[in-house]
């Protein structure tokens, strides 16, 4: 099939989850012979970056697409979305099947209009399905809602859905889908990018990485090492990120005097990345919000367990078997995130052990390559079908 992915991002020169899982959706569409093309807005100065086996195509031009919150802006959303209109208008016959990101959710109405009465499978992936209250905490009352009216639409007109986690298929179908979501095994990428460690980590150092945005909660962590360094007095951590919640981490790194516990270095390449998780006793991640969670598979090729926050929209809960991979806290509680520490760390390389056991039985079904594989079996059969019916 001649294939089309959407997406407004493209990695490495974006490095958020959403921009691996589609990159690396694009190139396991092309290992299986399809041609493939990744749709996307220009990010680079010269050449885009190289997928294998997979021709870039810039359809709209560069816009910053985040506000000084980290919230997605609307006016670049809008121009996406017609520069899919437009190019789908121009190539209503080149594509076979076309993947396209429900982030935003204007990109799913864009593809069907333009696409209407064409004889092209398109699936939607949904990276989040959202309650209406996240909206409207998100955007206000009047952007919130109609943002979550958008995201209603995209649901009912998306022919085919995928998603990565069993919450937000649950949702999916709340929402209206008029077909079964097609619920990913998960989002691991295979190849391990070091050994693990499996041994006790001295000094004991958690980390966190991402954007220090509101929802990950980045600013409950410092409180939350100091009530730990009671009980682990050389416990240390290293928060690896940037965003508009990083001034609030330093104060609070500063009111606790931690200055010289805990280490703010911003966001580091991928090496420096793999080191320190490979070396941090665990990950801790106290986010409210998470489609999937990727960077928790992460840590557990590395032998590394995660520490996470029970929370009505947290998916990457999903990932933990608690004693096994790490540990669920109940709240951002400084002296009960400040326990999840402690056990975790204390649990040694028992815990880092059961840590890889879980990742090495999950890499063998629960892989990125795998949930390619769902999506596009799903829309070769949908084709079929339509090719009987046409015929």
């Amino acid at each position: 099939m001649r294939i089309a992915v959407v997406y407004d991002c493209l990695f490495p020169v974006s490095t958020g989850g959403g921009e691996r899982q589609y990159a690396a959706f694009a190139r396991r569409f092309a290992e299986a012979g399809h041609e493939v093309s990744y749709l996307t807005r220009r990010q680079w100065a010269n050449r885009p970056p190289s997928l294998p086996g997979v021709d870039v195509r810039a359809i709209a031009r560069p816009a910053d697409l985040h506000d000084a919150e980290g919230n997605r802006r609307l006016i670049p959303a809008v121009g996406f979305a017609l520069s899919i209109v437009a190019h789908f208008l121009l190539h209503r016959r080149r594509y076979d099947a076309v993947l396209v990101s429900a982030l935003p959710a204007l990109n799913v109405p864009a593809v069907r209009a333009a696409l209407l009465g064409s004889r092209s499978v398109i699936c939607a992936d949904f990276l989040e399905v959202w309650r209406p209250r996240q909206w409207v905490d998100y955007a206000g009352p009047v952007a919130g809602r109609i943002a979550r009216q958008l995201q209603r639409l995209a649901v009912v007109l998306a022919p085919l859905a995928s998603c990565h986690s069993a919450m937000n298929g649950a949702r999916l179908r709340a929402e209206g889908l008029r077909s079964s979501p097609i619920v990913s095994p998960g989002l691991i990428e295979t190849g391990n990018p070091a050994e693990p460690v499996l041994s006790a980590i001295q000094p004991p150092t958690v980390v966190f990485a991402g954007r220090m945005i509101p929802d990950k909660r980045v600013d409950t962590i410092p409180a939350a090492i100091g009530w730990a360094r009671r009980e682990l007095p050389t416990l240390r951590a290293r928060l690896l990120g940037d965003g508009q919640q990083r001034p609030a981490v330093q104060r609070e790194v500063h009111r606790l005097g931690l200055q010289d516990v805990i280490d703010l270095p911003g966001f580091v390449d991928e090496a420096e990345l793999t080191r320190t998780l490979r070396e941090a006793s665990c990950l801790i991640n106290p986010s409210q919000r998470e489609g999937y969670g990727i960077v928790v598979v992460e840590a557990s090729a590395l032998g590394t367990p995660a520490i996470l926050v029970d929370a009505q929209d947290n998916a990457s809960i999903e990932l933990i078997t608690p004693g096994v991979n790490g540990v669920v806290a109940a709240s951002t509680d400084p002296e009960v995130l400040g326990r999840a520490i402690v056990d975790v760390v204390t649990a040694g390389a028992a815990l880092r052990a059961s840590t890889y056991a879980w990742y090495a039985d999950a890499v063998k079904t629960k892989t990125m390559s795998a949930a390619a594989d769902g999506i596009l079996a799903a829309m070769e059969v949908r084709r079929r079908k339509r090719s009987i019916v046409t015929s």
